[in-house]
């Protein structure tokens, strides 16, 4: 099992943390939406626009599963990962601690950019990711051990939060 798995919406940290906390821990990174890519040769916005919505959903349950077993590492999942009752299912049979980051769309939006690489904002982003964030934050609270404001804390901040808490 992972050391601890990342969840959140787009835009809240989970590649940046997970790399920076991969690294201060010495362990692997993995980010699914990277493993999605890499094993399928195509970018998670080409998959939903060629393949739809349902098959990159499968990509990613599968991308889910495998990484669970992987052991030792720092696991972030794509913002819709932990959203359909299978992969919830996988998740609370975990045993790695889960860490929910939350975050505003004021302090998202500027990350994320609502360019065309994240498809499911691309009609109104900012009421899209709004509605998405809204939909699935009783999810992530369920699942999550532990939920991380990151509104106002830095990379290094929300690292080290992390940390003590393992």
């Amino acid at each position: 099992m992972p050391r601890l798995v990342l969840i959140g919406p787009p835009g809240c940290g989970k590649s940046t943390v997970g790399a920076a906390l991969a690294s201060k821990l010495s362990i692997n990174f993995i980010d699914t939406d990277v493993a999605i890519e890499s094993s399928y040769g195509h970018k998670i916005s080409d998959i939903f626009v060629d393949k739809g919505e349902e098959f990159f959903r499968d990509l990613e349950f599968e991308a889910l599963a495998q990484s669970l077993q992987e052991s030792d590492c720092v696991l972030s999942l794509g913002g819709g990962a932990p959203i359909a009752p299978r992969a919830q299912e996988l998740l609370k049979n975990c045993t790695s601690p889960i860490f929910f980051l939350d975050v505003s769309l004021a302090v998202a939006a500027p990350r994320v950019g609502f360019n065309r690489d994240r498809p499911l904002l691309l009609s109104n982003p900012r009421a899209q990711w709004q509605s998405l964030a809204e939909t699935r934050r009783p999810i992530y609270e369920s699942l999550a051990n532990y939920v991380i404001k990151v509104d106002a804390m830095s990379v290094e901040e929300v690292v080290n939060e992390i940390a003590g808490k393992l």
